[in-house]
C-alpha cells in the first residue's frame, strides 16, 4: 500500500481506501461477519482510511467501523457524512440544530469524542452559497466535535464553489473511467488549494467489475434496481449515470485494453491513481475477497500513456455525451 496526504490535515492515508456504503445497505443483503472480515482484510493490507455516512444502513456502517476500531491496534481515520437524514432534503435543513444533532448521533455510533472528518452529504447546490453553514462547521471544530470537514458533491461546479471556503479539507466526488469531467478543471484547482480528492464510485456501481450481463438482476433493496432514473436520489450515483446497456458495451471495450496481470477491477482503480490530485479511491467491499482484489491495485505498476489514451477514447466515443454535461 502507498499513502498520500489528505488536504492540509497532515494525515497520510492509503491511496486505496474503504467505502462503506455497501456494508450499510441499498446494495443487496449483507452478512455482518463478512462485512467485518472485509474491514479487517483492509486493515491487514494497509488501509487506514474508511468512508461512511450516518444514513448507510441507518447507522449500521458507522457502528461496524466503531467495532473495527475496537478490534484493531492500527491507527485508522474514519470520515462520515451528514445531511441526508433531512426529509425533505432542502438547503434550509442545513442549520445549526440539525447539523449538531447529526454530529452527536455519529459520535455515538462511532464511539468517539470527535469525528475525524465530517462531510456535507451531497447537499442541494444552494448550500454552497450559504456561508453560515460552513460557519457552523467551523464552530463544531472549535467545540472539539469534529477535527476537520469537507464536502461530498454531485457536480464539479459544487466542488469549485465549496473549495472557496478556506477550511474545506476534502472533496468527495464521483471519478472513474465513466466520469472524467473532474480532471478537466477541478483537479488543478484543488491542487492549488491543497484540498484532497476522495474518488467515490470508482467501479461505477460494479459495472466496471466486468461481471454484469444484459440479464443481470439486482435485489429490490439494491439502488441498482430502483434508482436507475434517479427515483430515490441523484441518478449519477447509479452506474455513474451511464445507461446500463451502454455501460456493458463500454466495459467490453475496456476489457480489450486492460493490461495483462490486472483484473478489470484493478485496472479501473489503478487508472484513478494515475491522477496526482486524487488522494484516494474508495471502492466498497462486502466480502474479504472483494477487499483483497481492490486493495492489491495500489501495488500494481503505473499505466502506460497509450493505455490512458485508449481509456479516454472509449469515454469520448461512448460515454461523454451521456454524463459530461450533467455532472
Amino acid at each position: 500500500m502507498k499513502y498520500r496526504t489528505l488536504g492540509r490535515t497532515g494525515w497520510n492515508v492509503s491511496e486505496v481506501s474503504f467505502g462503506s456504503w455497501a456494508i450499510g445497505g441499498t446494495w443487496g443483503p449483507t452478512v455482518e461477519s463478512e462485512s467485518l472480515a472485509a474491514l479487517h482484510k483492509a486493515v491487514e493490507m494497509g488501509v487506514n482510511f474508511f468512508d461512511t455516512a450516518d444514513v448507510y444502513g441507518d447507522g449500521i456502517s458507522e457502528r461496524l467501523l466503531a467495532k473495527l476500531r475496537r478490534e484493531t491496534n492500527e491507527t485508522i481515520y474514519i470520515a462520515t457524512k451528514a445531511g441526508r437524514r433531512l426529509d425533505p432534503h432542502i438547503a434550509e435543513g442545513y442549520n445549526r440544530p440539525n447539523l449538531t444533532a447529526y454530529v452527536e448521533r455519529s459520535l455515538k455510533n462511532l464511539e468517539t469524542e470527535a469525528l475525524d472528518l465530517l462531510q456535507l452529504h451531497c447537499p442541494p447546490t444552494e448550500v454552497y452559497y450559504m456561508p453560515e453553514v460552513f460557519g457552523i462547521l467551523d464552530d463544531l471544530v472549535q467545540a472539539g466535535k469534529i477535527r476537520y470537514y469537507g464536502v461530498s458533491v454531485e457536480k464539479v461546479e459544487e466542488a469549485l464553489k465549496a473549495i472557496e471556503f478556506p477550511n474545506v479539507q476534502s472533496v468527495q466526488i464521483i471519478f472513474n473511467m465513466f466520469r472524467l469531467r473532474p480532471a478537466d478543471l477541478l483537479f488543478d484547482q484543488v491542487k492549488k488549494r491543497q484540498v484532497g480528492i476522495l474518488a467515490r464510485v470508482p467501479l461505477a456501481s460494479g459495472m466496471l467489475t466486468g461481471k454484469f450481463k444484459p440479464n443481470t438482476s439486482f435485489d429490490e433493496d439494491d439502488h441498482r434496481s430502483f434508482n436507475r432514473e434517479g427515483e430515490a436520489f441523484d441518478r449519477g450515483e447509479t452506474f455513474s449515470g451511464v445507461p446500463y446497456d451502454l455501460g456493458l458495451k463500454a466495459v467490453e471495450e475496456l476489457k480489450a485494453v486492460c493490461p495483462e496481470g490486472m483484473t478489470l477491477v484493478q485496472f479501473a482503480i489503478r487508472w484513478i491513481l494515475m491522477f496526482d490530485a486524487v488522494t484516494c479511491a474508495i471502492p466498497g467491499a462486502k466480502r474479504p475477497s472483494q477487499a483483497e482484489e481492490n486493495f492489491a491495485a495500489a501495488d500494481l505498476p503505473a499505466l502506460s500513456d497509450e493505455t490512458m489514451s485508449q481509456v479516454r477514447k472509449i469515454y469520448d466515443h461512448l460515454i461523454r455525451e451521456h454524463v459530461h454535461p450533467y455532472w
